[in-house]
């Protein structure tokens, strides 16, 4: 008997329809000569401390580190937990061969390698890998199912990843709650955590530059001819005498046009949506936290009508490239008006879509061709915006005419420049919400302009300006440009190309950053108010009470990150990287111990508001 095993029951019973697996028993499905079962997610998870040492049940300075050696798993102590795995269990020591069906990504195989380590499987294990889970993925799937050896090195990523995040967070919160805590009745521990505590340090950095500004005066010489505004070329004027001297200089002088000069740009389709961009999108349009994203395109993929979400590229493997003509045939009912200009002709095939060398477990989020049915509002609009993206990138680009127009008064240079879009090219997938786009939106960044026509040579009368303007302090982070920022390790980056390279850096994974999110409201380190994240004072005292920056520094654990990325592509020793995050936590240890202050860290009571959000 084949006993395949997925990681929830949804899924199960998908694959079991696919495979003729339609008897139900408790716990399984069976028929065909398969047995699928399933977990729950983790049933297994790396032991406590006191399942290594009894003395380490207890919380004491003098216990720290804990560095277990080696490392063990445990059962879950949940009762559906232990009921599925005797299920699992039964069916595995029985089993001829087991296939590992768990979501095809680091965390899946983490979760189902732990549950048959827990049994002691024997047997061989094959991989099912897919990226989404229409009948005929499935299908595909199962006919090309890898040997499980393939993925180990997914497998010490994972593993990896877990322990790291045991050993800091285990050692770190103890010894800061130990150290640095208030203590008392209802006081919950000081969490420090290797991806939560540089995301926090983010947050509150940012708040402190907010908090420290100083606004500061210059002002803008402007002037208005044929209707249209003019700047001076110098920009800002720091000194205001200065800029009157500037503003009196031409004030009675003819404007001269100096230049005209028309250049034609061409604007590529937007990238295809991976998890944190589409995030981003949700959480900028519909005020969707990160975490209401991710169960909402999760939902999707189990209803088999977008592919596997967890991803962190924006680019489709040359083989997907024949398959799009029956995606597009597929959701066509919805978008009539915008397939017919796609019809007819060969599909656009683009590097900047498809390229397999960027493109390792998985491609970008697209349809499956599935068409939906029965979506609630939330699952209908994020559809929708994977669904027009897909679209779009098979677009013509969008050509526009940038004018730039230069002139002077008075040996004082100004110029201006307009935007006339000649084709609209993918823009026209757009074109239905521009109304209700939010004013950053990277669809609508670059707003038609018209200027009139001007010629070189012409002069006529204008009518200067002077404004005193002040200087802003940056923004609050929002979810979407915390979830950017995690993603470029604290780096502000706007270039689209340069951000996609500076992914491997990035702090958390696209699966986990939602979580870290929630994780830093639950400990009331962050509140949301709007849709801006404020540190609240517990968050903010304990990252100055921080001072090894090995465990705020978002670059740091943007390095650590690429580690686990190239233990996965066998590019790095595992057991490097995890003497590496001992090493580290013995000396963050040793410091801290040794920090001769008394202070204490304040408690956010629960009455502060850490999180309100509309329900959508």
């Amino acid at each position: 008997m084949t006993v395949c095993i997925a990681e929830k029951p949804s899924v199960a019973r998908d694959i079991a329809a696919v495979l003729g697996a339609t008897a139900q028993h408790q716990g399984y499905m069976e028929g065909n000569g398969y047995q699928v079962t399933w977990t729950f997610g983790h049933l297994c998870e790396l032991k406590y401390p006191e399942d290594y040492h009894e003395q380490w049940k207890s919380w004491s300075l003098s216990q720290l580190p804990m560095l277990p050696r080696p490392f063990g798993i445990r059962l879950k102590n949940d009762e559906g937990v232990e009921r599925q795995f005797k299920v699992i269990e039964s069916l595995m020591k029985k089993a001829d061969c087991i296939i590992n069906c768990g979501d095809a990504g680091q965390e899946g195989e983490l979760i189902q390698r732990w549950v048959m380590q827990k049994v002691g499987v024997t047997c061989p294990v094959k991989r099912l890998w897919i990226s989404s889970l229409t009948e005929e993925a499935v299908r595909e799937g199962f006919r090309n199912l890898e040997d499980a050896s393939k993925r180990d090195s997914l497998y010490h990523a994972g593993l990896c990843r877990a322990i790291g995040d045991w050993v800091l967070g285990m050692n770190a919160t103890r010894l800061y709650t130990l150290k640095y805590g208030r203590g008392g009745v209802g006081v919950p521990p000081l969490s420090v955590g290797r991806v939560q505590t540089p995301t926090l340090a983010l947050i509150v950095k940012r708040q402190r530059e907010i908090e420290n500004f100083v606004p500061e005066p210059y002002w803008v010489l402007a002037t208005e001819y044929r209707n249209t505004l003019f700047t001076a070329q110098k920009g800002k004027y720091k000194n205001e005498d200065e800029a009157r001297e500037a503003l009196e200089k031409i004030t009675g002088c003819p404007f001269t046009v100096t230049s005209v000069a028309t250049k034609r740009g061409r604007e590529a389709p937007l990238k295809l949506y991976d998890l944190t961009s589409l995030q981003v999108d949700c959480n900028k349009k519909f005020g969707f936290a990160a975490d209401v994203t991710l169960n909402v395109i999760q939902s999707l993929y189990e209803k088999h009508v977008a592919t596997y979400p967890r991803v962190d590229t924006t680019f489709l493997s040359d083989d997907i490239y024949p398959k799009c003509p029956g995606i597009l045939g597929g959701i066509a009912a919805g978008y009539m008006e915008l397939m017919e200009p796609l019809r007819g002709g060969m599909l656009k095939k683009s590097k900047k879509v498809f390229d397999s060398s960027k493109v390792t477990d998985h491609h970008a989020i697209i349809p499956t061709g599935v068409a939906p049915k029965g979506l609630n509002d939330m699952e209908a609009k994020v559809f929708d915006l994977v669904a027009r993206r897909f679209i779009s990138v098979f677009y013509p680009d969008c050509v526009f005419d940038t004018t730039t127009v230069e002139g002077e008064s008075a040996d004082v240079p100004f110029k201006v420049q307009g935007r006339h879009i000649v084709e609209e090219g993918w823009r026209v997938v757009y074109n239905h919400d521009k109304k209700t786009q939010d004013d950053d939106d990277e669809t609508q960044k670059d707003e038609e302009r018209l200027l009139p026509d001007f010629v070189k040579g012409e002069s006529g009368p204008h009518r200067p300006r002077l404004s005193k303007k002040m200087t802003t302090p940056p923004k609050p982070y929002t979810e979407a440009t915390l979830l950017r920022a995690m993603e470029t390790a604290g780096k502000t980056v706007d270039n689209e190309e340069l951000r996609e390279a500076m992914k491997e850096n990035g702090i958390g994974r696209p699966s986990t950053r939602a979580a870290i999110i929630q994780t830093l409201f639950r400990r009331r380190y962050i509140r949301l108010e709007r849709k801006s994240l404020y540190a609240t004072p517990t968050g903010c005292e304990l990252i100055d009470i921080i001072h090894e920056e090995l465990l705020k520094s978002a670059e740091l654990t943007g390095l650590w990150e690429k580690k686990l990325r190239d233990i996965e592509r066998k590019t790095y020793d595992a057991g490097k990287f995890v003497e590496e995050i001992k090493q580290m936590v013995t000396l963050i240890v040793k410091q801290v111990i040794g920090d001769p202050s008394n202070r204490r860290v304040a408690f956010t009571p629960e009455s502060v508001k850490t999180k309100k959000r509309a329900k959508q």
